[in-house]
Order: C-alpha cells, then sequence, then structure tokens
C-alpha cells in the first residue's frame, strides 16, 4: 500500500540555487520532488515509527519560481486530487531584489471556530494564508503566481520560538494523551515523548491554509522555552530541580529529538547538512543501496541526551544569507550558562560562533532570537537588579525571594545573563562602528516571547561612533492573547518601571548600567500578529498585521493593520 503525506510538505531552506522540502509520511517511502523538469528524491528515515524526509533540491536558476509537486513510491500526492489551492512553488533568492521578511512566535494550536477564537483570538498566521492565498489566485490569472506587486511574497517567514506547547497542550492532545497513557500518569496533560510530540506537531501544522502557505514560502525556525517546557533553564536552581522529576529525562530527550526532525533540519542550507552528523548517517544509508529504511531513533535520543547534557557538543544557531542581507539565528534557550557567578545566555563555543557570524559587508544585519534583546528598559532594569539579587549579594533570604519571583514572571531574558548581553552588544556595535566589514544601514533584532510587539532602538548611535542604526522589532504573539487585564497590567508595569528602575540602577554598584542606552520608539501592541519586514535600500518598514473575523465567518479572516513603523 502507498504511503501517504501526514504533513508538509514545507518549504524550509531557500538560496539562490538550492532548496530543501520537508515531509512526514506514514510509511516508508521514497519521496520525489518534481520541478523545473527534474525530479529529486530521498527516502524517508523512521524515529519512533513515524517517517520523514527531507528533499534536498539543487542546481535551479536563481531568483526562478518554479511549481512543484510531491509523488510518495511515484503515485502523486501533493497537490492533492481536486486541490483548490494554487501551485505550490519554490521561489529562490536573487541577489538586488528587495528583501522582504514575515516573523512571529508564541502560536497556540485550536480550532478556527467561533469557540477557539474566542479563547485563543484568530490566528494571525491563518489569517495571513488565506490573504495570500487570496493574492496567489489573482495572480495566477495574470502572470503565472509570481506574487503581486503590492503585496509581494516574502523570501522568507522566521518562527521565533513557542511553535508548540508542550506544558500548556490542547484539547485534542490531551484525548490523545488520555487514550495512549492516561492524565494520570506523569507529567499528565504535559507531553511526555517523542510520540505525544510528533501528533503535538500533527495538530499544529495540520490546518489546510496554512499547510499551503509553508509549502510556498520558506520558513526557519528557532525554539523557545515552551517548545520545552515554561522557564527552560531559567537558573541553576530550575535545572537542578527538574534534575530531580523522574519523568524529565524522557521529556528533555523527546524535545530534542523531535525538534531535530521537525524545525532544524529544515534550517540548514545543504553544504551545513552535509556536516551535520546525523544527516551524515541518513546519507551513508541512502548511498549504501540497502532499499530498507534507516530508523534514526537511537543515534537521534544519542545526540539529544549529549546536547542536553553538554549544550557544547551540537549547535542549534545557524545563518542565511538573503539576497544583499543576512540573518543569524541565535539559540538563547539550549546554549546558556546557569552556574551562579557565570551565568550567560551563550556559552563559550556559541559566543565564539556568534562572533564569527556578527560581520558587516551586508546591506543589513538581523539576528533572530527568540528573546528581545531590547527590553523596555525599565524591564531590563528590573531584570538586572533580579539577577543580582538572586546571587544573594543582598542575604540569602532576599535572594530566594528574587528567585521565586524571576521563575514566576520570567524574568530571564537577556537582562538576566548581564555578562552575555554586554559581550553581544559591544560585537554589534563593532558591526555597527565599521569595525568589522562595511558598516549596515541597520543591526535589527528580531525576537518574540513576551506576548506584546514593539519596536527600540538604540538612542544616537553616532554619540558611540556607530554608522549604522541598531533596533529591535518584537512580534509576539501569533496566536496567544494576553487576557485585557493583564496587558494593561504589564503595559503600566513596564511603563512604571522605567524611571524608578534606572534610580536603583545608576546608584547601585553592582546593578550593571547598560552602556548603550535606548528607547522603546513605537508600542506595545498586544493583538495576534505575524510582522513583515520590508527593506527599502537603507530603510525599514515594519508592518504588524492581525487576523479579524468579519460577519461571523471564522472560515475567512482578513488581514488589518495594526500598526506600520517606518525606519
Amino acid at each position: 500500500m502507498t504511503a501517504s503525506l501526514v504533513l508538509g510538505p514545507l518549504l524550509r531552506y531557500t538560496g539562490e540555487d538550492a532548496a530543501t522540502i520537508w515531509v512526514q509520511t506514514d510509511g516508508a517511502a521514497t519521496v520525489t520532488v518534481s520541478v523545473a523538469g527534474g525530479q529529486y528524491a530521498a527516502r524517508t528515515f523512521a524515529v519512533h515509527g513515524h517517517h520523514y524526509a527531507l528533499v534536498v533540491i539543487e542546481g535551479l536558476p536563481a531568483g526562478s519560481r518554479e511549481s512543484y509537486t510531491v509523488s510518495l513510491d511515484g503515485e502523486h500526492t501533493w497537490p492533492a486530487p481536486g486541490s483548490t489551492f494554487p501551485d505550490s512553488r519554490i521561489p529562490l533568492l536573487a541577489h538586488g531584489r528587495p528583501t522582504r521578511l514575515a516573523f512571529g512566535s508564541c502560536r497556540t494550536t485550536a480550532p478556527h471556530d467561533e469557540e477557539g477564537n474566542r479563547r485563543h483570538g484568530v490566528d494571525a498566521l491563518r489569517a495571513y494564508a488565506i490573504h495570500m492565498l487570496e493574492a496567489a489566485e489573482g495572480d495566477d490569472e495574470t502572470d503565472g503566481g509570481g506574487g503581486s506587486h503590492d503585496d509581494p511574497w516574502p523570501d522568507l517567514v522566521l518562527f521565533l520560538g513557542d511553535q508548540i506547547y508542550a506544558d500548556e497542550t490542547p484539547e485534542a492532545m490531551r484525548e490523545f494523551i488520555a487514550d495512549r497513557r492516561g492524565l494520570d500518569e506523569p507529567p499528565g496533560e504535559e507531553i511526555k515523548d517523542f510520540v505525544e510530540y510528533a501528533e503535538l506537531y500533527r495538530l499544529a501544522w495540520s490546518s489546510p491554509e496554512n499547510r499551503w502557505l509553508l509549502s510556498t514560502l520558506p520558513s526557519a525556525m528557532i525554539f523557545d522555552d515552551h517548545d520545552v517546557r515554561d522557564d527552560w533553564n531559567t537558573s541553576w536552581d530550575w535545572h537542578r530541580r527538574m534534575r530531580t522529576v523522574p519523568w524529565w529525562h524522557e521529556r528533555i530527550v523527546g524535545a530534542l529529538s523531535s525538534y531535530w526532525v521537525y524545525q532544524h533540519v529544515g534550517n540548514l542550507a545543504p553544504d551545513e547538512l552535509a556536516e551535520d552528523e546525523l544527516w551524515r548517517l541518513v546519507t551513508a544509508h541512502e548511498t549504501s543501496g540497502s532499499g530498507e529504511e534507516l530508523d534514526l531513533t537511537s543515534a537521534l535520543e544519542a545526540l539529544a541526551e549529549r546536547a542536553d547534557e553538554h549544550p557544547e557538543s551540537y549547535r542549534w544557531s545557524f545563518a542565511r544569507d538573503l539576497g544583499d542581507c543576512r540573518l543569524v539565528m541565535v539559540d538563547s534557550r539550549a546554549a546558556r550558562v546557569l552556574e551562579p557567578g557565570r551565568r550567560s545566555m551563550l556559552d563559550d563555543e556559541e559566543m565564539a560562533w556568534l562572533d564569527s557570524r556578527l560581520r558587516g559587508d551586508t546591506s543589513h544585519l538581523f539576528i533572530g532570537t527568540s528573546l528581545p534583546f531590547l527590553l523596555p528598559p525599565g524591564l531590563h532594569d528590573f531584570e538586572a537588579w533580579s539577577e543580582v539579587t538572586a546571587r544573594r549579594v543582598y542575604g540569602r533570604r532576599l535572594g530566594n525571594a528574587a528567585e521565586r519571583l524571576r521563575q514566576a514572571i520570567d524574568l530571564e531574558h537577556w537582562a538576566a545573563f548581564n555578562d552575555g548581553f554586554e559581550r553581544v552588544f559591544e560585537m554589534v556595535m563593532e558591526v555597527a562602528r565599521g569595525e568589522r566589514g562595511e558598516a549596515p544601514a541597520t543591526v535589527t533584532f528580531l525576537s518574540g516571547d513576551v506576548h506584546n510587539s514593539y519596536v527600540a532602538e538604540v538612542d544616537a548611535p553616532g554619540r558611540h561612533g556607530a554608522r549604522s542604526r541598531i533596533v529591535q522589532a518584537v512580534c509576539s504573539p501569533i496566536r496567544n492573547p494576553m487576557p485585557i487585564p493583564i496587558r494593561v497590567v504589564m503595559s503600566l508595569f513596564a511603563k512604571g518601571l522605567a524611571g524608578p528602575m534606572r534610580f536603583i540602577a545608576g546608584r547601585s554598584t553592582k546593578v550593571p548600567d547598560p552602556r548603550y542606552p535606548w528607547t522603546v520608539t513605537d508600542g506595545p501592541w498586544f493583538d495576534n500578529n505575524l510582522a513583515i519586514c520590508d527593506i527599502d535600500g537603507p530603510r525599514l518598514r515594519l508592518t504588524w498585521l492581525t487576523g479579524s473575523v468579519e460577519d461571523g465567518d471564522p472560515d475567512h479572516p482578513r488581514t488589518a493593520v495594526v500598526a506600520d513603523v517606518r525606519l
């Protein structure tokens, strides 16, 4: 019996002449992608009885946008018979063409009906998918689906963490858990292992409109805490406590194993894939001609276990060139140093890698990090104070209270890892000063996590010799809004903290004073949003789009502009 698609195809990496397409199937199969008169095939590999393939496509013309189809064991599978969606395409990059990025984070899985929208808000990604679906259908009638002039296709969508919520599972996932092991078995309603992660991804990525969008819009992804568990790697105390929890080992191995399969492997360019230790096993098995499907389970779990115990042994960060721009995606979760007195967002190996990647000689440099690098200044000072206090420098009692507080309200952003924050900030300033190649027009951090969106910018960078503008753009959530009362409290909290915390930080010898001040220039906005970043020469245009239901029709949400910021 011929296998069928479970998820995908997802268009993942695209360069100027290469692309990768990811699929999950319900059985072992040879996956063939047909595009531009060529055929590119890969055999599935298995993990815990689930089947996956990543098809590498090379040699296409730069800047082309070719339709493709997918077959399993020679049987046409995608587009599905009777599909009304436009063709899926592979849009390759080209130097000199303006770059457009979409980005956002934090997307819960829930039905798109009235009740789902009442509890979770309209899915901004799905609203955007329907918007682009309509644009593609209209454009197909005129120029073959190349993207309309007024609303061009992004070159990439960045998912900046919390693609799934392993600790806050949807109702359908809880039903799966109840049937599989019962909700009384720890960790209860939370995800236990790889098999449950696989089901959670299936639920998250199955919406027909989103599935079509991600088959034709390249994507890059990085994890945040809820992909694993809330507060993941907040502190040494958190880390030590979780190590004593009986189910934690199986959870973290399942989390990192599934992350490699569903998110990480698609982030890599073909040359980076060739260097990946697990992917070399896949390609070696493929070229052996055995005809049997490779079971990658043991090797993958061994890597996940090692990466958790020794984060320096495997890198989740990656970089991509995007025409005349560059993107550096930073792992700000798994590579942390947590030991008291050594805290840093990045360990030495990760810091050295980032140091080697932060270079000029590009029109714009984007740094993707799930956690905002530049928080509102009052919150930054508060988290910096929290880090110092949790070290017990003001006594054990206050230190223990600070540790409980930072876990309770997520005081674990870059500000709470000040040594790493200062080192990275100095690297960025060196880029902006032109000390690492010609200074780009902007150095822009793209982030999520905080369930509100805003823009911040370093004040008068020229005073520090910088020729680049240094910007923080945040888009969160895609679908997981704060309740309105909490929005009000958070907005007042962030604004009200600025004066008092600057007063405390400025007079303390222990709380660090940022060398390069910044200001929140726009926001915050609390809507479900997907952000679009357009490059216009040396300038950026940032647009936040939300979804809205009109005339009581949740099947056809519309996009609406929440904010339009020009830098």
